[in-house]
């Protein structure tokens, strides 16, 4: 984990971002705010092989600006990133730097919510959630394993449906408790995160996207009363095997 707090960093965490290896090759999915000196920790810019944005907002994808700085602006620019999101979903963090500039350190790979294609060693399937802008939940399949995502999504039978027997349920769970009327259809609770782990009969329960401040504690006991299996907080430096 690079991090897991919700809308903006604090001074100990990262916002969305995570680093998901197998054989290694290394998948970033949501470089969000903070996200690239957690990288720098784990491993040089180059040794990045692709990345998967679920939606624009920039706490799940604004670092990948600087990572593609430090791919190009460099005497041996990186070859070209395949970089995964929804149509138009990387269009503000794209256009940060002058145009050309870092043309040559991307190859986006846009796709439509609801495709399946292959990431690396990973099988990556997709699904629309509901959220304030389009968000794509992901489903990743390698060797018998998986790990479903969310990104950041309001509740839903498809949310459900995305984790259905996964191992590993990496849960947006913006709100310990209720979540504010304004947001209820797009923004998940942490009881709300525990059902749908229990109705999709998930192996493993992983809660991220906590708002700043949150009560983690609180987040896992409201969790803990829908879901009896395991559950954990995302937090930078956690890993975990799928």
């Amino acid at each position: 984990m690079l991090g897991g707090c919700g809308g903006w960093p604090t001074a100990n965490q990262a916002c969305s971002g995570y680093v998901i290896e197998h054989d290694g090759f290394r998948l970033l999915v949501d470089p969000g705010y903070a996200t690239m000196p957690r990288l720098l920790d784990l491993m040089t810019p180059d040794e990045v092989d692709a990345v998967f944005v679920t939606h624009g907002h920039p706490d799940h994808c604004a670092d990948l600006n600087p990572l593609l700085r430090a791919r190009a602006m460099r005497d041996d620019p990186s070859a070209p990133l395949p970089v995964y999101a929804l149509p138009g979903a990387l269009d503000a963090v794209l256009a940060l730097d002058r145009p050309q500039t870092l043309d040559s350190a991307y190859d986006l790979r846009e796709f439509n919510a609801g495709d399946h294609f292959d990431i690396g060693p990973f099988f990556a399937w997709t699904r629309m959630l509901p959220h304030f802008t389009p968000n794509a939940g992901l489903r990743l399949e390698q060797g018998g394993r998986i790990l479903a995502y969310t990104g950041d999504t309001g509740p839903s039978p498809e949310v459900v449906e995305l984790a259905r027997g996964a191992d590993l349920f990496l849960a947006e769970a913006t709100h310990a408790d209720e979540v504010p009327a304004d947001s209820r259809e797009h923004l998940t609770s942490a009881d709300q995160a525990g059902r749908q782990a229990r109705q999709a009969a998930v192996g493993r329960l992983l809660l991220t996207h906590l708002w700043p401040g949150s009560d983690v504690e609180l987040a896992r006991a409201r969790a803990g009363a829908e879901y009896d299996g395991e559950i954990a907080i995302a937090t930078p430096g956690l890993n975990t095997d799928v």
